[in-house]
């Protein structure tokens, strides 16, 4: 019997109760494994993940190189202009200890001063009265901070500015993640992508610190759907043998690339505006994603759009050149029309399970370290001793071999033990960097702890949306990333806080890489499991998997339910 529709009738209801029955996700692996589980249409997907998965570098990593600070700038005195810049800086800035002071001025006559052509030692100090100088070496170009003067009494104005974007990524990734799991992922994916290149604009023509603020807000409103998006819709169409590829190797090379090349776009380019330009142009290709990419349809079939996703389902039959045997598609079209008939759960659903709700508070501590993490050891390579371009560079070329190495043994050792693993290496590198001199070894120990820190965050990243259920799993992912960028919040001043004590940021990071790690291992591993379709399969999941839970629950249950589900199918 052949069912392309769910309106169906008696009979056909009658008829199907006599097939063997699987629960939802299984029913679509099934048709997974029969439509090739990483066909030519899914190698094509994961080519459209390229210009998403570079724009997510873009997107985060801009803000660095339009806000970074040249650590060499003076007191302006417009009287001396006229003369050599080595000479301006000798007479109008004391040296306190090794250092020129960046700051402060002496409170002199400058016209004697010209007529003698010597630092008034004597003088008193006081602040720069006149703006400040500064020496475009370490940054070669014009930056938001050297045409502003964001230094001195302004200097947290960049950590400000830094923090309100990941106050957007709050914003944006409960947005958009609402956006993906009740309108789509393609809808979610282009939203973002528009606001990403709406706020970037906008950032190129602020004047003051609050219309930055607010124009990197919006821009972070985009991250990290801007990729995220893209990266759920394509995992959702692999089988489980390719999904650790496809996640990992995605952003190896989209990601890392994107990472790898923008601090030579910003040298090329050398100037802050023209960087935004260069960088947020790309974006406007999303106009074309309604167009080629295919909507989830894991998504639909969630929604109750089982029209819709059997479409779908078609065209990747057609593209790959496979068959799906009636049967197989029959059990899904029963599967996805039950999903139809209960009531839909939303995030909300998932904090009223006492398994997921506890699964997702683990998941949000370890997923907050990451990227605390992260984000801290990147804003770091501007301290490190070493030129910032080369640094972050080198720091970002791990990118690629640590989620290569990732992608040959996520399905070996786990997800587990290559999130907490990686974490506790990081955490001991961390602590080692907090007292060896800076540039060489620091750096040596800082791109070791990227490299572990990297093989966590990706695991996370796979592990959330193996996890989380279908239904919520946008939303859910979505939140749990927020709770990253929540933290990130405070990562611009763990940074700042070596003005305290110069080892301390990095103190700071291994404190948090040890106690994530041991929230990590109360987490079930997911290692060759299909991905949950319903809240029940996800309850399922957390019970049966983690280090102290239950025995798996015996497959008959399973059975069991998709039998009283068959038994309320009622035709429309």
């Amino acid at each position: 019997m052949m069912l392309t529709d769910v309106n169906g009738t008696e009979e056909a209801a009658e008829e199907l109760n006599k097939k063997p029955k699987s629960d939802g996700s299984d029913a679509l692996e099934s048709v997974i494994m029969h439509v090739g589980e990483m066909g030519l249409y899914q190698k094509l997907l994961f080519a459209m993940m390229a210009p998403f998965g570079i724009f997510f570098a873009f997107v985060y990593f801009v803000q660095m190189f339009i806000t970074a600070t040249p650590q060499r700038h003076w007191c302006r005195v417009p009287e001396l202009e006229h003369l050599d810049m080595e000479v301006r800086r000798n007479l109008t800035t004391p040296v306190i200890g090794d250092e020129w002071e960046k700051c402060l001025m002496y409170d002199t006559n400058w016209t004697e001063v010209l007529i003698n052509m010597t630092a008034p030692i004597t003088a008193n100090l006081i602040p720069c009265r006149d703006g400040l100088e500064f020496e475009l070496g370490d940054i070669p170009y014009h930056t938001v901070v050297s045409e502003r003067s964001w230094v001195c009494e302004k200097a947290s104005y960049a950590p400000i500015a830094q923090a309100t974007f990941f106050a957007g990524s709050t914003v944006g990734g409960i947005l958009f993640g609402w956006i993906a799991d009740f309108y789509g992922r393609v809808p979610a994916l282009v939203g973002a992508n528009i606001i990403a290149f709406v706020g970037s604009v906008a950032t190129i023509y602020t004047t003051s610190l609050w219309d930055f603020i607010i124009s990197r807000f919006i821009v972070g409103m985009s991250y990290d759907t801007i990729f995220m998006a893209m990266y759920i819709l394509a995992l959702e169409y692999v089988g489980p043998r390719h999904r650790t590829w496809v996640a990992n190797i995605s952003i190896a090379i989209y990601f890392g690339g994107g990472c790898l090349m923008l601090p030579w776009i910003a040298l090329a380019v050398g100037d802050w505006k023209k960087l935004l330009w260069y960088t947020s142009l790309p974006y406007l290709i999303v106009v074309f994603v309604p167009f080629i990419v295919p909507e989830s349809a894991r998504w639909l079939a969630s929604r109750g759009r089982v029209n819709q996703a059997v479409k779908v389902l078609k065209r990747f039959e057609k593209v790959n050149g496979t068959t799906i045997p009636q049967d197989v598609l029959d059990d899904f079209i029963v599967s996805a029309s039950q999903t139809r008939q209960n009531k839909q759960e939303s995030i909300k659903t998932v904090f009223k399970s006492g398994p997921l709700r506890r699964m997702m508070f683990l998941m949000v501590m370890a997923y907050m370290a990451c990227a605390i993490i992260f984000d801290g050891l990147v804003r770091m390579s501007e301290g490190l001793g070493l030129d910032f371009f080369i640094t972050f560079t080198l720091t970002s070329a791990t990118e690629i071999p640590s989620v290569t190495l990732l992608a040959l043994v996520l399905d070996r050792w786990g997800r587990r033990n290559l999130v907490c693993g990686p974490l506790i290496i990081s955490g001991t590198l961390c602590f080692i960097a907090a007292f060896v001199p800076r540039g060489i070894p620091q750096v040596s120990l800082a791109i070791m702890a990227r490299f572990m820190i990297n093989m966590a965050y990706n695991s996370a990243m796979q592990w959330c949306t193996e996890l989380l259920p279908t239904a919520v799993r946008a939303s859910g992912s979505s939140l749990i990333h927020v709770s990253g960028y929540v933290a990130t919040f405070v990562s611009p001043f763990v940074v700042f806080s070596e003005r305290i004590w110069r080892s301390l940021p990095l103190l700071i990071l291994s404190v948090i890489a040890m106690t994530a790690a041991v929230f990590g291992f109360m987490l079930p591993e997911t290692k060759g499991r299909p991905m949950p379709q319903t809240i029940e399969e996800g309850e399922r999941i957390v019970r049966s998997y983690t280090l102290c839970g239950s025995t798996p629950v015996d497959e008959t249950e399973a059975d069991n339910d998709k039998e009283k589900a068959l038994d309320t199918l009622v035709p429309t």
